[in-house]
Order: structure tokens, then sequence, then C-alpha cells
């Protein structure tokens, strides 16, 4: 008897093997979760629902419309996100792993639904617009984090510095992105000119290109250091190839966004920030492997 009441808890515990699938698994539904957001901004239809959790008052569906449609749709993205996060939290109390951080990202997850909310009450107000952007990408740093980290001794003192120099860089990146966004020429609802914006596009951009030369600054010493490292760690030097592929990318993104910004396809800003997400997400998971790698 004894016996089988201590195997019966067993059976529902987690490998680390699956649990860092399912820790992945999650970090893509928040990449998506972030893109269909985008999706809202950039189509203009930040107010195609009025209500929340509903389209209309007394009404759930969204009327025929396209922008009802868009938002809707990402509100059906986000019901699923919270719902994998949830099966995330659990998971990781089952498995004995991280536990509490798991259930933050939930509840910052579950946070979003609210502060959609509010956000759309008061008519997209672009502070609000950017803590629901930023709050996403907090929410999504941590999980990648959890999905990232192993049980190893951390690299050497000068790897730890230059990756949590490069940590640093990368939120001061992201944070300039948003502010660029949030100034330009897609305040989120279609046809309204009076959504107030943040600060001059110009200001904003140019803050914004000193961001990513102090990020590519960032860079270098981690990959210098890794590069003169590699034969002891040549997971860090295809870390930070990878990281550099989704930059360059991202940057020749961002510069034909400069160059057609009086007639941008919204699909080229949408790509920009999905882009923008994985290049956060792709840093925060290097960082972590320098501070707590997995053993081989």
């Amino acid at each position: 008897m004894s016996t089988a009441a201590s195997a019966a808890p067993r059976r529902f515990e987690l490998s680390e093997t699956r649990f860092r699938r399912l820790a992945w698994w999650t970090v893509g539904w928040l990449i998506l979760i972030i893109a269909t957001g985008a999706t809202v901004r950039v189509t203009g239809s930040g107010l195609g629902c009025h209500h929340w959790p509903g389209c209309a008052a007394g009404e759930f569906l969204p009327a025929q419309g396209y922008h009802s449609d868009v938002e809707f749709g990402n509100r059906v993205v986000a019901s699923l996100t919270v719902f994998t996060t949830l099966v995330f939290a659990v998971g990781a109390t089952l498995a004995r792993r991280s536990v509490a951080p798991a259930w933050v990202v939930f509840a910052g997850t579950l946070a979003q639904a609210p502060l959609g909310a509010i956000t759309i009450h008061y008519g997209l107000n672009p502070y609000l617009v950017i803590t629901h952007l930023l709050l996403s990408l907090a929410v999504l740093g941590l999980c990648v984090a959890i999905a990232a980290a192993g049980d190893a001794p951390p690299l050497p003192e000068r790897a730890r510095w230059a990756s949590a120099l490069l940590l640093v860089a990368t939120v001061f990146l992201v944070v300039t992105g948003t502010l660029a966004t949030a100034s330009g020429r897609f305040p989120g609802s279609s046809g309204d000119k009076h959504v107030r914006r943040i600060g001059g596009f110009e200001s904003a951009v140019a803050l914004h290109v000193k961001a990513v030369a102090t990020f590519g600054l960032c860079f270098l010493l981690l990959a210098a250091w890794a590069w003169l490292h590699r034969a002891r760690y040549p997971w860090l030097v295809r870390g930070c190839a990878g990281l550099l592929a989704i930059l360059a990318a991202q940057m020749a993104i961002g510069e034909t966004q400069y160059r057609l910004y009086g007639s941008i396809p919204w699909g080229v800003v949408l790509l920009h920030v999905a882009v923008a997400a994985s290049l956060f997400a792709w840093a925060v998971g290097l960082v972590t492997r320098v501070w707590r790698p997995i053993r081989n």
C-alpha cells in the first residue's frame, strides 16, 4: 500500500527534457502573441472591438468587419497563450523546476487581458500601449530564461560581465524600438488622427540608432571572448553567430522600413516587430546559458 502511494506522484512528474520542451513551446506562443498584437496595431485595428471580452455590448463575437476580425483574432490567440502558460506553470510545479518564475509567467500573461481592456477604454493611450508590449517582452524573457537555464557552473567572470552588458543593451534596444514605433505612422486605430503618439519620429529613430550601436559594441565583447575560447565553448560561438544573423536581418528590415516610411506596407512593420521579439528571446537565452549552462 505504501509503495503504491509513494509511486503515484511520480507518474505526474515531468522529466527535464519534457519540461524544457514545454518551456520552449510556451516561448513560441509568447512570441506569437507579440506578433498578433503588432498586427492589431499596424492594421489600425486597435479599436476594432470597443468592449471586452466581447467585441460589442451584449455580443461576444465581432460584427462582420476587417478590423474587428483582426482584434478578435488577437484575443483568441491571447486566450490560447494564457492557457499555454497555465499548463507551463502546472508543469513546472509537477517537475519542481522554476516553480515561482513559471507562475509569474502565467500571472504576467493573464494580466495582459485587463491591461488590454484598460488600453481600449482610454482610446489606445500610447503609454498603456507601450506598457502592454513591454510586459509581453518581460514575460517572454522570463520564460526564455527558464527554458534555457541549466545547472552547470557559470562561465568565467569576463564572459558573465560581457553577457550582462549585452542584456542591458538588448533591453535598451527593444525599449527604444518600442518608442520609435509608438511615435510612427501606425498609431493603432484606423483613420483616427487623434490617437496620441509619444515624441517625434525622427528623434525616436535617432535614439534607436544609438541603441543599435551600443548593442553592437556589447555584442562584439561577448563574441570576441567566445571566439578566443571557441575550443572550450563552441556552443557560445554558435549562439553568437545566430544572434548576429538575426540582428543583420533586423537591421535590413529596419532600414527598408525607414526608407519607405511614407508608404511602407504594414507587413514590413509586423515583420520588424516579430524579428525584434525573436532577437530579444535569443539574446536572453544566450545570456542565460552563460550564467547557467547546460551540462554536456
